[in-house]
């Protein structure tokens, strides 16, 4: 290879490659019968380099004129694995695809493109997709015009790359987090050149503005920031999604103000780390305090934010929260785990003792703060005490509901070093332990709330019952309830009879009752 060039040995075994030729644009390679064009890789070096480059803003996104009709006739299908960041992604995906022309569809088989918007948080996550492409290389054998794409966190990480390149080489495109943007010129390469394209950018590149988007539903998604720069040692977001940038506070206000004259109910503001935001920005004083203030002057009725980190909960925030309004009262907390020793190893920054008197300030402005939270079982070392100490913590706050984990280390980690040595067994019988302990409080919690008339926003049929209605609480309670199509979308007051672990049930209130 070229001087300079990136040796693509790592990748995959180049004694089976061609190189059939390099310029500054990338490298074609023969694999497998296919040829393949590796524009930019992931590298967890780069990835974690965090420089002081500007990152610029961009207002002028367009399709290319040449893709504008490409997709006429033609129809998507996207499936989206993990976070609600994911989600959002998506909704971006997808409206890309649509200003090219192409319909979605839920039908797999119907599809003309499939794309896989992954998820690299756990390794169940990462099977799942694998499992995936198994099934649709079947579909592509059928219908080779069939174009397939895999996108998301865990086109970020190395060894994926090297895993499709080396065993899923029917696949047309790879792409990440940073450069969804760049969608139809991938489309367009990937059909012009016959090749599959790889693109993952490890420098993440500069804000993109007014990306076309695809929502559904009476709630809305609205990314504040991008990235995380904590590198919690168990943890590979900062490495896939790069380091923290925010959006313009005049960006996101106007976004969230025309959701809200579109007739929005709730917006849920999205980042890694959303109480982060702002920190970057070195010509305004400005942070997410000052954004929710701002948030809480907009006509729409509800908005909420997630994921938090307790590091960086500062005190303008928490008064802010206090005002309510418009401003939900559902705190987002991850705690990760209850034992300040393991908090150390995994980097959080922070102490149990801190956490809890976070937690304290927050129900002292917020008494009707519902507190969820994210908690890791069987980190590397962690001993029977240091669970119980989890444990008690979660007596003491009294979570409404959490997110549990097994531990399991993921490649280009700190925590991957280190010896992941609690045994299987231990970790389910841990998780099992604490599950039990969350759903004794969850159903608490929801015993609290009978004979209560609360305000709920009605998003549909349940999922597990489709003859009643489904809705949330300001404080994110899932309630079921009698009631007609007409009532979707809509905010209703639901006297509350009977509650369970993991939802509240009711009926609509005989007379108006003012929502507590």
């Amino acid at each position: 290879m070229k001087s300079g060039t990136k040796d693509y040995s790592e990748y995959f075994d180049f004694s089976n490659a061609k190189v059939l030729s390099e310029d500054e644009n990338g490298t074609t390679i023969r694999l497998h019968g296919r040829e393949i064009r590796i524009k930019s890789q992931p590298d967890y070096r780069a990835g974690k380099r965090r420089g002081k480059d500007s990152i610029a803003v961009h207002h002028e996104f367009s399709i290319p004129d040449d893709m504008r009709a490409f997709g006429e006739g033609k129809r998507y299908y996207v499936q989206t694995y993990g976070c609600q960041m994911n989600e959002h992604d998506s909704e971006t995906i997808k409206g890309l695809l649509e200003q090219m022309g192409y319909v979605g569809t839920e039908d797999r088989t119907e599809a003309d493109i499939i794309l896989l918007n992954t998820c690299a948080i756990r390794e169940n996550a990462e099977d799942r997709v694998f499992g995936e492409l198994g099934h649709l290389k079947m579909l592509k054998t059928e219908r080779p015009g069939l174009m397939i794409g895999v996108c998301g966190c865990m086109s970020q990480e190395e060894g994926v790359v090297n895993r499709i390149l080396r065993k899923h080489a029917f696949v047309d495109m790879i792409f990440g987090t940073h450069n969804v943007h760049r969608l139809p010129h991938l489309i367009r390469e990937a059909v012009f050149g016959r090749e599959l394209v790889v693109e993952v950018w490890s420098k993440e590149g500069d804000i993109i503005e007014n990306l076309p988007k695809k929502r559904e539903g009476m709630r809305a998604w609205v990314n504040i920031m991008y990235g995380c720069d904590k590198f919690c040692t168990y943890c590979i977001v900062p490495y896939t999604r790069g380091k923290e940038r925010s959006r313009r506070p005049e960006d996101v206000i106007a976004e969230v103000r025309e959701l809200a004259r579109q007739g929005f109910k709730e917006i849920t503001l999205l980042g890694q780390n959303v109480n982060a935001y702002g920190k970057d920005f070195e010509d305004i004083e400005y942070r997410f305090g000052d954004l929710m203030d701002d948030m809480s002057k907009i006509d729409v009725p509800r908005i909420r934010f997630m994921t938090s980190h307790p590091r960086d909960f500062d005190d303008h925030l928490i008064e802010v929260l206090g005002r309510g309004g418009n401003l939900a009262e559902h705190i987002h907390l991850p705690v990760q785990s209850g034992s300040s020793a393991v908090l150390k190893k995994m980097g959080r920054k922070y102490t149990r003792e801190n956490y809890l008197e976070l937690v304290a300030k927050i129900r002292r402005e917020v008494p009707d703060a519902a507190f969820t939270t994210d908690i890791i079982v069987g980190f590397p070392g962690e001993t029977d005490e240091q669970f119980e100490e989890t444990l008690s913590l979660v007596r003491e706050v009294g979570y409404d509901a959490a997110y549990t984990f097994i531990y399991s280390p993921r490649e280009g980690t700190p925590a991957a070093a280190m010896a992941d040595d609690i045994p299987m067994e231990v970790k389910k019988k841990r998780l099992a332990q604490l599950n039990a302990l969350i759903a004794e409080q969850g159903r608490r919690s929801n015993e609290a709330l009978l004979g209560r008339v609360l305000e709920v926003l009605v998003e549909g049929p349940s999922r597990t019952n489709g003859s009643v209605l489904a809705g949330r609480t300001r404080g994110s309670k899932l309630v079921h309830f009698e009631g007609g199509p007409e009532l979707i979308g809509t905010f209703v007051q639901v006297e509350i009879t009977e509650a369970k672990s993991w939802h509240l049930a009711g009926s609509l209130a005989k007379t108006p009752v003012a929502a507590d």
